[in-house]
């Protein structure tokens, strides 16, 4: 949704400390796109891989981050995302044109000598490998991770609605058309201290997004909110030319209903948004829902990681070793 009317929601910024006791669930997928796009070779773009050329940044970061978040008293809980919508395949598409054309220009900068990173943070892509390693490291971990129908953000946000978690953790604000009551946002983000070692980050302040203070902030109604987005653009429809975040908001609460704007509006596209509307409004998601946090099993965990993995001896024992003590503590 655009970027001007975001600028416009109210955010708090809040430590770790202040999500103490807090069971958050994190958007799998984007979380782990984020590690594979920013723990990588500050000039080449390459990412950390093991001996075999399994890619390991998702794994370094998951690894060193969740440490941080358990220390810091946080629960989290992973959802991986499912089957996308049918209406999403042209934005799905498009994508990965975009990350084909990115993986040119990536060794094309390689083999001339030039800075590669951008480049190579915008050929990122998840495959099965990336997620299946996910899971296993977070099973020798502990810590639950769940398979969501569809969107994770989606699963996401109905447990929040639920009660079952205190907020979403994602980077997109796409999480409150889903209906999450909370969005915590740069929960994972960090910044990097020494360039040459994968676990020597910082942690970037997180932001608490709350949608009732958004929606009041707006003057609109999470419907209305959703209605929004549609004429905007989401990465279901397309937009309507011509129409930004403020004229989209007036004429939202103008005609107030989604039968209104259809029948002033043509969206152009073959998608049908009565049922993207829909979507947002009442998503795909599981009752199976087990928030079980498990001691680590640690001599599996560190074979994992060093062994297979090609992570360092005495980090990796040090990581397990805070994981130990958080544990025994809890």
């Amino acid at each position: 949704m655009g970027v001007a009317i975001w600028g416009q929601i109210p955010r708090t910024l809040i430590g770790l400390d202040e999500l103490a006791g807090q069971t958050i669930a994190f958007d799998a997928f984007n979380t782990i796109y984020y590690f594979l796009t920013m723990i990588r070779h500050r000039t080449s773009g390459e990412p950390l891989k093991d001996h075999d050329g399994h890619i390991t940044s998702h794994l370094s970061g998951l690894l060193y981050r969740t440490v941080k978040f358990r220390e810091a008293g946080i629960k989290p809980v992973y959802v991986f995302d499912g089957r996308y919508p049918a209406f999403k395949t042209r934005t799905v598409e498009q994508r990965r044109a975009k990350r084909k054309q990115a993986q040119r220009k990536w060794k094309a900068a390689v083999r001339a000598g030039r800075p590669a990173l951008k480049f190579a943070q915008e050929a990122a892509r998840i495959d099965a490998d990336i997620v299946d390693s996910a899971q296993a490291l977070l099973d020798l971990m502990g810590v639950p991770w769940i398979q969501a129908p569809s969107e994770g953000e989606a699963q996401c946000a109905w447990m929040c609605q639920r009660g079952l978690v205190y907020a979403t953790a994602s980077q997109d604000f796409d999480s409150l058309l889903f209906g999450t009551p909370r969005l915590v946002r740069s929960l994972s983000a960090m910044t990097k201290k020494e360039p040459d070692v994968e676990d020597e980050y910082a942690g970037i302040d997180p932001e608490l997004v709350e949608l009732a203070e958004v929606l009041t902030r707006l003057g609109l109604t999470r419907e209305q909110l959703v209605l929004t987005a549609l004429l905007i653009g989401t990465d279901y429809n397309e937009g309507i030319p011509r129409v930004g975040p403020v004229s989209a908001v007036k004429l939202v609460k103008q005609q107030k209903t989604l039968e209104n704007v259809l029948s002033t509006c043509r969206f152009p596209g073959g998608t049908d948004v009565t049922k993207v509307y829909e979507f947002f409004l009442n998503p795909p998601h599981t009752e199976c829902v087990e928030l079980l946090w498990k001691p680590p099993k640690a001599e599996q965990l560190f074979s994992f990681l060093v062994e297979a993995h090609d992570f360092s001896r005495d980090r990796t024992a040090k990581a397990l070793q805070r994981l130990h003590v958080e544990r025994t503590a809890a």
